[in-house]
């Protein structure tokens, strides 16, 4: 009977490919073209009215200068951070490696917007603890420091971006190969003059893949700047769409278009420069021969080093999660801080509160459907890309790719305007808008996952499994699933973490019945109570740092958010 209602194998194949195409096509590649021509629509046809109008304004020119201006800063200060830092963990003597290592790139696994909660606890003028501790022990007359300010939304920015050009840089570092530096110390270089000559010139895609990765990360951020440049009069691009949008005329949705078309043109730009910088020369750091990288004794300088690096951490990771642990069980925030004036009710008092619970829940029933659909469609995506010779066999994964790309406000922005019911489909404020948007933005990362280990998977199995009369599905199902599940399951969680704090989308789609866990901790923190906005956040935090520790233990160490 199973054979009756089974689908010839390239028919079943084929269909269920084309399917995952068409979703593609449908929810990445149409809203971006609509988006983009709806940014030229006027009342009297098509023009660039709509541009002018909007950088005629000071404060949108003013916007787009400060997008451009921090998004640059932000990646020359982590660039020069995270250099030094990734070659001392990975080709020094430094002491602890392995904990450095962790403490870098765990604000990566941090959501931007509870950094920012953190950094304003530490460092608000007024009530900041850093500040209240440093006015008290050096006796001084005002708060040092101010983080609404522009260098305090650079900092910030640079703390929770730098992970991006740690990674990038030190990944490369462990895979280069040493003898091109060996060479250079058996010719008398100093190890520090090897660095300059050898080293930091073949590093220079993973510095320049960091960076880029840094500015459009920055130049997409929403929550820090919401956070701690609008209190501070500081407008980024952002900020501006997002406030345009919260207008609801059709006047501020034109312009609203024409600063996201914007920002997705910069950071395209950006994108195609840097493959255009790459493609002109060769880098090949990887030979054929099994390395190891050569390990330089620190002497003299190591444990001076070590307190530097050892005071970064604490800064950069500590000091803003201790504030936030602190701040969700103090009882009030105008008394010291003393084990008087700490309480678990706080904690109490947000679990048992339903209006809390619920956006929680609705990011992981959202979270789990759009990790679910992403998986689903990124496997077939991999299949297509890594087991077929077909022509075209790229595009789908290339549609993925230009989803991740592009800046989260601007996906948001482009599924309003196309599914508010003007082609027939109206999902403004629906689950369905929200979990479309994850899918846009997160499926790459599931694709690329997948994609790597289906290339581990020889054809001669499914050659064998088609050959003894089995279908496609059954082939499928039976042998290459089995194979690459720790992929499948590691895909699905990276997509799952970041759907499940997600803000920059979810702050335009949510609606009464749809709020997310990031927009109630926005609103919590800037409109009504930073204490239950702590407790929550530290939720957050743990059920990331879990999803993270699962995720290692079943890619075995080789991937995590």
């Amino acid at each position: 009977m199973d054979k009756k209602f089974s689908l010839p194998g390239f028919q079943a194949k084929w269909s269920v490919i084309a399917i995952a195409v068409a979703v593609l096509v449908i929810f990445t590649v149409l809203p971006m073209l609509y988006l983009v021509l709806r940014s030229f629509a006027t009342e009297g046809g098509w023009s660039v009215e709509n541009y002018k109008v909007v950088y005629g304004s000071s404060v949108n020119l003013r916007a787009f200068v400060n997008t451009i201006k921090i998004s640059l800063l932000v990646t020359l200060i982590s660039v020069l951070i995270a250099f030094p830092l990734a070659w001392l963990v990975g080709r020094t003597n430094l002491p602890a490696r392995g904990l450095f290592r962790t403490l870098f790139v765990a604000t990566y696994m941090i959501p931007p917007y509870v950094g920012a909660i953190a950094w304003t606890q530490l460092l608000s003028p007024n009530t900041g603890y850093l500040n209240e501790w440093l006015v008290h022990v050096l006796g001084l007359s005002e708060a040092p420091f101010d983080i609404y300010t522009m260098s305090g939304l650079i900092w910030c920015m640079t703390i929770f971006h730098l992970p991006f050009a740690f990674i990038a840089i030190s990944r490369a570092l462990e895979k280069m190969d040493p003898s091109l530096e060996e060479a250079s110390r058996i010719s008398g270089a100093s190890p520090l003059t090897t660095l300059f000559r050898v080293t930091l010139p073949l590093m220079f895609p993973s510095i320049l893949a960091g960076g880029v990765l840094v500015f459009i990360g920055v130049g997409s951020a929403f929550g820090i700047p919401a956070i701690i440049g609008m209190p501070g009069q500081i407008e980024v691009l952002t900020t501006r769409i997002v406030t345009y949008v919260y207008m609801g005329t059709g006047k501020g949705i034109k312009e609203a278009t024409a600063l996201a078309v914007s920002l997705m043109l910069v950071a395209n730009a950006i994108l195609y420069g840097m493959t255009a910088m790459l493609g002109r020369k060769e880098y090949v750091t990887i030979g054929g021969k099994s390395t190891r990288p050569g390990i330089v004794d620190l002497g003299v300088w190591k444990w001076p080093i070590t307190a530097v690096v050892s005071l970064y951490a604490f800064v950069s990771v500590v000091l803003p999660m201790g504030s936030i642990f602190v701040t969700s069980l103090i009882k009030s925030l105008s008394r010291p801080i003393t084990f008087e004036n700490m309480t678990l009710r706080n904690w109490l008092a947000v679990v048992q509160n339903d209006q809390y619970m619920d956006p929680l829940i609705n990011s992981f029933v959202l979270a789990g459907v759009a990790a679910t659909l992403c998986t689903v469609i990124a496997l077939l995506v991999s299949y297509l890309l890594v087991k077929t010779r077909t022509k075209g066999r790229k595009l789908p994964d290339g549609l993925a790719t230009l989803g991740g790309a592009t800046p989260s406000i601007v996906i948001a922005l482009a599924l309003i305007l196309t599914f508010s019911g003007e082609f027939g489909l109206n999902l403004y404020s629906t689950m369905s808008i929200l979990v479309v948007g994850y899918m846009v933005k997160y499926l790459t990362m599931a694709v690329r996952t997948i994609s790597a280990s289906l290339t581990q998977v020889h054809i001669s199995l499914e050659e064998a499994a088609l050959s003894s009369g089995a279908s496609w599905l059954r082939t499928l199902k039976d042998i290459l699933l089995p194979l690459i599940s720790p992929s499948i399951v590691a895909g699905w969680f990276l997509v799952f973490m970041p759907s499940f704090y997600e803000l920059t989308m979810s702050i335009l789609l949510y609606g009464a019945k749809t709020k997310t866990i990031g927009v109630l901790l926005y609103e919590l923190q800037t409109y009504a109570d930073p204490q239950d906005a702590s407790v929550l956040a530290m939720v957050v935090l743990l059920i990331v740092l879990v999803s993270n520790l699962i995720l290692r233990k079943i890619s075995k160490g080789q991937i995590s958010i």
